[in-house]
Parts: structure tokens; C-alpha cells; sequence
């Protein structure tokens, strides 16, 4: 994915920029929380990703003479304010969820804090980077539950590029995926640029470029005698496909090399898999394994094994490299001040839901005593770790509440990941990240997983921050006349 340029945002961002500026308020402290409302796909969960392509934007901003000439030509920025920007640099302190890790509603993912006009600027490009790459890997691990459920130890792999939005949705998607599980990428750049095992079959297309289909099968063989898999449908799976490739799996153990895969990639997967399985034991060749494509999702998997189906790989593409299906599209990732100069900030509007949480703040993740993960406390940044019996109240109806439970061990979920506009972190590489959240996903209670009707995780508000945010609210509604 391409690091975004420093214009890569909102023009309301640098019109805001430039009234801090002219007001003096610019060099103001402040803290922007990014967080969002409601699990993707309707599910219990999201699996956080993009971080590590966020970070690399950061340490890169500033503005070049190209860029300010642009601005100027615009006719809306003074003078004085191009000029200023010539030195700008981004210098804010970030806190964060590590990358890979599972995440819920309301609670802040990432905080910026730093200089106004420099959190500012960011908002759009963080919230295009983290939505999308969050949202994707969400969907890769919904695909991955789905596809190990049952007795099935099927693998995902990302099929999605010619769906994708664009070259850069592209190679996002499949650093997402990746991150949410999957095991490799069908698309050659993202496979060399962030080190992932690349996988593909032929098309149609070869097939029909011959005599015949098993010339089609016998020429792609002799090029790629240990690495070839065969698609079967373009004619007829079972009367056609699945003999040429038995007649080309033969000719291949006789020259020392084994036949690797065949593809479905259209009719009824369930029933064509155990047929074709059925087949390729029967001639001797059970390590063949059966790949699988056309349009699949997480439900579209659940139900191939759920009926009995005999697939070793899904390659799952326009709904993963989309983010597509219900609840799906895009993650609705906010990015919101919170305080300014010292003094907390709250977003009150009229829809109570959409209401923010005021101050810095910092997240408790509690484990119990199987080792399962089981509830997130957001507290205020002074705050201890809550206490057995303690009360704590859902961030979305404050009548909700609950007292925390004993025997609950509990640790700050989010780390400093940037200060001074410098990486505090070493750089993780993708297989760690994807490790993470095999194993945060591995922890989550009962249900959680589930693709409908999910187990609802627990988040909750700590008692002192939920009473400061009962105050603020009646502050601002009597300043406002409420």
C-alpha cells in the first residue's frame, strides 16, 4: 500500500488548520480518539490492522514546495500560514491497540496527542488507512472461523484484486487479510512487498487456448510439473475436468512429480468436492488437494462444510478484498476530540449514541482465570484497574451497569506507539501480527466467534468516568440552554 501524500485529506482539515493558526489556537494540546460504533458484518468482534501503515505515514509528513504551491494556487491560504508550513513536522504522542488485536465498539483504538493543527491534519488519512484495513481483516478471520469450523482444517487464501478499489485497496487488503488469518495472496506485488506466499491455478482462458482440455492440462503440467493445480469446470467438472486431470496426475508420478491441486470455481461446491475427493482417492492421489473460488464468504464456506463439503482452500475474493456482505462496506470509524488545552472536549448531539467520551483516557482488558479474555474497561487516564465489585455502566445507556467480577486479572490494552512523531516500537513483521490475533481471537468467550447473533463482548465506562461524563453533559446542555 502506498504511503499517503501529506494532501491526502479533507480541504476543511486545512482550512481548520489555518484558523487555529490565524486564532492562535494551533500549538494547543490536544487529543483526538479514534473509535468506532458497531462491530462490522454484525458480528461480536473486529480484528484491529493497519497500524504499522498508519505509523509509516506519520513519520513521513511534511509539506513540499509542490504541495505548498498547490495550496496557494487554491486562493483560500495566506501567506503567512504556507510559510509556517514549511516547517511542519508531525511531533504528537500516539497510544494504541497493538496491530492484530481484537477490538470492540466505543472503545478508543488509537489516541493523538499533540499540537492542534497537527492532529488535526491526520484524521482523514488514519481514518482511510484503519477503517479499510480493519474492516478487511475482520472479514478474513470471519472467513477463516468459518472455513476450520466442524472437522474442517481448510485454509483461506486472498483472491480479491480484480475487486478491489483500486491498486492501493488492493495491496491493503491483502496485508489485511493476511492479518486476520488468511495464508496467502493471489496478487504478485502484495506477495513481494510484504513477504506472503503467493498462490494461483490458470484461468479459462488457457484451457480454452487449446485443442483440447487435457493438451490445456498436460502443457501447463509440463511447465509447472511440481507446483501445478488444474481447473476443472470450464467444460463439465466430473464428465471432463476431473478425468483429464486424473490422466495428467498419472503422467506426472510416472516422471517423479505429483499433480498438487484442483480448482472449482463454479456450481455446487459441496457436492462437487466430495465427488472430486471421492475420485482422486480412489486413483491413488489423496494429498491432491481441492481448491475452491466463485464468489464465496464466510457463509458461503459455513455452509459447503456444514453439508459435508471436502475443500482444503477457499480462495475468497471480491468480498474479502471489499469488505463486503452485510453489516459490511465499510467500518464507520470515528476520529473525535476529546480535549483541548488542558480542558475535556465531548461531541453532545442529539442521538445519545453518538455521543463521545470525554478526556484522556486509557484501556483496562481483563483476562479470567482460564485465560479467556472477557471484559475492556475504558477509565480515565489517572484511573486504577477496576476493582471486584467496583460498577461500571455500558458507554451507550448509562442505566446499563454491571459490577466487575473477581478473580480477574487486568492489563492496559493499549501501548504508546509513537512519541515526538518517532516509532516507540520495534516494527513488527506481518507474521507476528497475524500470530497476535490467532491468538486474541483464540481467547474470546464462547459465542463471540459465532457469524450470527454473536455473544455480545463487554465494554464498559469506569465509575469515575462515567460520572465526569454525566457532569460535562449537564455543563454543556446548561451552557447551551439544553
Amino acid at each position: 500500500m502506498t504511503i499517503a501524500p501529506i494532501l491526502f485529506t479533507d480541504l476543511y482539515q486545512l482550512t481548520m488548520m489555518q484558523g487555529y493558526f490565524l486564532c492562535g489556537l494551533h500549538q494547543q494540546e490536544a487529543v483526538f480518539d479514534l473509535y468506532y460504533r458497531r462491530n462490522p458484518f454484525q458480528g461480536g468482534y473486529a480484528v484491529w490492522a493497519g497500524l504499522d501503515v498508519a505509523l509509516d505515514y506519520l513519520e513521513g509528513l511534511k509539506f513540499s514546495e509542490t504541495d505548498l504551491a498547490y495550496l496557494k494556487s487554491l486562493g483560500q491560504f495566506r501567506p503567512e500560514f504556507l510559510d509556517a508550513l514549511r516547517g511542519w513536522r508531525f511531533t504528537c504522542k500516539v497510544t494504541a491497540f497493538p496491530e492484530g488485536s481484537v477490538v470492540f465498539p466505543s472503545e478508543p483504538l488509537l489516541s493523538v496527542q499533540g499540537p492542534l493543527w497537527e492532529a488535526q491534519l491526520v484524521e482523514t488519512a488514519l481514518l482511510n488507512v484503519l477503517n479499510f484495513q480493519t474492516l478487511v481483516a475482520t472479514k478474513a478471520a470471519r472467513c477463516v472461523t468459518a472455513a476450520q469450523g466442524g472437522e474442517s482444517k481448510a485454509t483461506i487464501v486472498e483472491f480479491g484484486a480484480r475487486r478491489a478499489q483500486g491498486p492501493d485497496g488492493a495491496l491493503g487488503a491483502a496485508r489485511a487479510s493476511v492479518i486476520g488469518g488468511a495464508r496467502g495472496t493471489s496478487n504478485v506485488a502484495a506477495a513481494q512487498r510484504y513477504g506472503l506466499p503467493v498462490t494461483g491455478t490458470h484461468a479459462h482462458a488457457w484451457v480454452e487456448s487449446f485443442a483440447s482440455e487435457l493438451d490445456a492440462f498436460r502443457a501447463y503440467a509440463e511447465m509447472f510439473p511440481d507446483s501445478s493445480t488444474l481447473l476443472l469446470d470450464t467444460f463439465d467438472t466430473l464428465k471432463s475436468g476431473m478425468p483429464n486431470a486424473l490422466t495428467v496426475a498419472r503422467e506426472l508420478r510416472e516422471k517423479g512429480h505429483e499433480l498438487q491441486g484442483v480448482r472449482l470455481d463454479s456450481g455446487d461446491l459441496a457436492y462437487l468436492s466430495v465427488r472430486v475427493r471421492q475420485a482422486l482417492d480412489e486413483a491413488g492421489f489423496p494429498n491432491v488437494k481441492i481448491v475452491a473460488s466463485n464468489d464465496l464468504s464466510e457463509f458461503v464456506i459455513e455452509s459447503v462444510i456444514r453439508e459435508g463439503g471436502r475443500i482444503d482452500v477457499y480462495g475468497v475474493g471480491t468480498q474479502l478484498a471489499t469488505g463486503g456482505g452485510d453489516g459490511g462496506g465499510a467500518l464507520g470509524g470515528v476520529y473525535k476530540l476529546v480535549s483541548l488545552g488542558g480542558t475535556d472536549k465531548m461531541k453532545l448531539t442529539g442521538d445519545p449514541s453518538k455521543s463521545s467520551i470525554p478526556g484522556v483516557k486509557r484501556v483496562f482488558r481483563a483476562t479470567d482465570t482460564q485465560g479467556q479474555t472477557v471484559w475492556d474497561v475504558v477509565a480515565q487516564e489517572a484511573d486504577h484497574s477496576p476493582l471486584p465489585g467496583e460498577r461500571v455502566s455500558d458507554p451507550s445507556n448509562p442505566l446499563r451497569s454491571a459490577r466487575i467480577s473477581p478473580d480477574l486479572v487486568w492489563h492496559d490494552a493499549r501501548q504508546v506507539v509513537m512519541n515526538g512523531g518517532q516509532r516507540t516500537q520495534p516494527r513488527e513483521t506481518l507474521a507476528e501480527i497475524q500470530a497476535r490475533a490467532a491468538r486474541e481471537l483464540a481467547r474470546l468467550p464462547s459465542g463471540t466467534l459465532r457469524l450470527l447473533n454473536p455473544h455480545i463482548y463487554r465494554v464498559s465506562l469506569s465509575r469515575p468516568l462515567q460520572e465526569h461524563r454525566d457532569a460535562l453533559v449537564s455543563k454543556l446542555r446548561e451552557r447551551h440552554g439544553l
